[in-house]
């Protein structure tokens, strides 16, 4: 948060010089005493937040890829029309730890072409498939794994 701070400094300012910086430095660390104090926010959550930026840009990696891949499998499906598609409706189990990385898995379903996550209730999805073999796999995707990686870090 301080880095970002002292970044919107720089980016309003349009300009950098040494005096610019040193009082930006100043703002931006003011800035940050004042959400550490009345915001509950500190140092460890910045460090945990920081170690997570590897395996957030891994997922969004991984969510592009796979968004790409099923737009092709679902164009694929429509244009031929050689395969019948079998629509269905999947129990998914998660067994995500926490409700936010539960409610990213959801969304990252339901952006994914091809599927949408109808209720998340506890530990469990409930999720449309246009064919049955885009609900294969899903309790042990990738984004399964890497959510898990991100909730342990």
């Amino acid at each position: 948060m301080l880095l970002l701070f002292f970044l919107v400094w720089i980016v309003f300012n349009g300009r950098f010089t040494l005096e610019i910086a040193l009082f930006g430095i100043a703002v931006s660390g003011v800035m940050f005493a004042f959400i550490c104090k009345f915001m509950d926010y500190s140092l460890q959550k910045e460090w945990r937040f920081c170690k997570r930026i590897p395996a957030f840009a891994q997922y969004l990696y991984c969510l592009i890829k796979e968004i790409v891949s099923a737009n092709l499998a679902v164009s694929r499906m429509i244009l031929t029309r050689r395969e019948l598609m079998e629509p269905v409706i999947v129990h998914v189990p998660v067994d995500l730890q926490t409700e936010a990385a539960r409610v990213v898995l959801a969304n990252s379903i339901t952006l994914t072409p091809g599927t949408i996550t109808v209720s998340m209730t506890g530990n469990e999805l409930l999720v449309h498939c246009l064919d049955k073999s885009l609900s294969e796999g899903m309790a042990d995707s990738e984004f399964v794994r890497l959510l898990r990686k991100m909730e342990e870090m």
